[in-house]
């Protein structure tokens, strides 16, 4: 009895060592679950699901996307590396996470997380409801900078929650042009912003020109100025705040992440599957035509850039307010 004992725990320990070896070779054997920490429609959820659809053809199954939002985007990122190790739970994490810990909003920071990979950047844009713009004679930024500093905080803008890198690029904007605007916040993130702009509810936004964008082709919503060094290939016709004579370039960052102790083997094989993903044709195409810029960069440059963001982005929130100095 004692032999036929010693012999099965022998057995139960070796398939014990054996079992994630052999669950990681077998990976993904059913469906993914990908968290978006940000409401449906905005820029973040736009390019998740179509990554997620360029992703689905590389795993064999299938990706569903699910908007857990609240908190600023603290609920969503919290889930993410909470979430159970397996490999099937990842998510969408987004600039945001370098800036909760320096607002005592979590302690969560990039290392929380397996970095996958950078899928995009995208840079803000100052965009104002066109009846405003009319009704005033605002044609580009010089007029908008001149109408601030004529009616100073009286110009309302949204930028999504408070914190967010769409409010931090207000700030920016109003330290460079030395102006003086009112921002408001919303909680679920940029398109609750956009939405309130074209109603007239504010006076514009200064979000990414892809979340905008509906917006500016219905006309309800004009673009005045890009926020990069470069002019955005979907609108090419509005010129950057540099062309304009204000230095200001500011933007957004969105990647892949799994919570942290995932399975070396399963984290390479997501690795070479957003690396394809990324080079999707359709994917590719959608964010194109959405106005949303592809710059991959896969899990140890992400690392890398997540690393130097922590870093930066606090001295950035000095100096526009949002924390005070140590």
């Amino acid at each position: 009895m004692k032999k036929i004992l010693a012999i099965t725990l022998a057995l139960m320990l070796v398939m014990a060592v054996m079992a994630p070896a052999a669950f990681a070779a077998d990976y993904p054997s059913k469906g993914l679950y990908m968290i978006c920490p940000w409401s449906a429609g905005g820029g973040t959820d736009s390019c998740l699901r179509a990554f997620s659809a360029a992703l689905e053809k590389q795993l064999g199954q299938t990706v569903t996307v699910d908007n857990l939002t609240g908190a600023s985007g603290v609920i969503g990122h919290e889930a993410i590396a909470d979430a159970d190790p397996d490999g099937y739970t990842l998510g969408m994490i987004t600039w945001e996470i370098s800036s909760y810990l320096p607002q005592d909003m979590s302690e969560y920071t990039w290392e929380s997380y397996t970095p996958i990979c950078r899928v995009n950047t995208d840079a803000a844009a100052i965009t104002v409801n066109t009846k405003w713009a009319k009704d005033n004679n605002i044609t580009d930024l010089a007029a908008f900078v001149d109408y601030c500093k004529a009616h100073p905080g009286e110009v309302t803008m949204g930028g999504s929650s408070a914190g967010s890198v769409w409010h931090v690029g207000g700030g920016y904007l109003m330290n460079e042009a030395g102006i003086e605007i009112k921002m408001i916040t919303y909680q679920d993130g940029a398109a609750s912003a956009a939405k309130a702009a074209a109603q007239g509810e504010i006076t514009g936004v200064t979000i990414s020109a892809a979340e905008a964008r509906s917006f500016v082709e219905s006309g309800d919503l004009t673009m005045l100025a890009i926020m990069s060094a470069e002019r955005n290939s979907a609108f090419p016709n509005v010129p950057t705040c540099q062309e304009q004579g204000y230095d200001c370039v500011w933007g957004t960052w969105r990647g892949i992440a799994l919570p942290l102790d995932v399975d070396k083997e399963i984290v390479e094989t997501l690795g070479k599957a957003c690396a394809a993903a990324a080079e999707d044709p359709d994917f590719i195409e959608f964010m194109k035509n959405a106005g949303q810029t592809i710059s991959y960069l896969n899990a140890e440059d992400f690392a890398d850039f997540l690393a130097k963001e922590e870093a930066n982005v606090p001295v950035a929130m000095v100096s526009v307010g949002l924390i005070e100095a140590e």
